[in-house]
């Protein structure tokens, strides 16, 4: 492929110079090194996006890029294999009961659909990791857990819940660390 785009451009450079007769020698010279300078460059970006997508990143190179965002990490080695694990602090914020339960069916209705749309948001946006209610009727309805560098911005997401604002739920965030890109099992 590359020897032909090379070939198709360098016969359309010569033949457009037989038509000038003003062209020289070295300007066509000139011509070949230029186009070939940029087919050589094309070639090169096409290499490196090539490469980035097929080799994964170091832990290196995720945890600079982490560290450079402001999150906080350290690195873990596994005493059975030895493994260096790079631990990621994340914010679990746990939703309870609020204070203000008395809205009527339709109003409840309203804002868990608010509320649902609401934590869609912060995943689609990659704020939230993971979301879901707890499987009793106690006071702890349910669990977040944001991938944001501080607590500040955390407990800002959380709080910005229209269940929150309405009262019907309230925050309680803590600092947690896992192991960086260890699924759920």
């Amino acid at each position: 492929m590359k020897k032909t785009l090379l070939f198709f451009t360098l016969s359309l450079i010569l033949f457009s110079c037989k038509e000038e007769s003003k062209a020289t020698l070295s300007d066509i010279n000139e011509d070949i090194k230029v186009v070939a300078s940029k087919i050589k460059d094309s070639i090169a970006i096409e290499s490196k996006k090539a490469i980035e997508t097929v080799l994964p990143k170091t832990i290196k190179q995720i945890k600079e890029e982490l560290t450079a965002k402001g999150f906080k990490t350290f690195d873990y080695v596994d005493e059975k294999t030895k493994d260096t694990i790079l631990m990621q602090q994340y914010f679990m914020a746990f939703l309870k009961r609020g204070p203000i339960r008395g809205q009527n069916e339709e109003e409840s209705a309203e804002l868990q659909k608010l509320h649902m749309e609401h934590l869609g948001k912060m995943y689609d946006m990659g704020y939230a990791d993971i979301s879901g209610p707890f499987g009793d009727d106690g006071n702890m309805r349910g669990v977040t857990i944001y991938n944001v560098p501080t607590l500040k911005m955390a407990d800002s997401l959380a709080n910005s819940d229209p269940m929150v604002i309405a009262g019907r739920l309230e925050i309680e965030i803590h600092p947690w660390w896992a192991g960086k890109g260890f699924p759920l099992r």
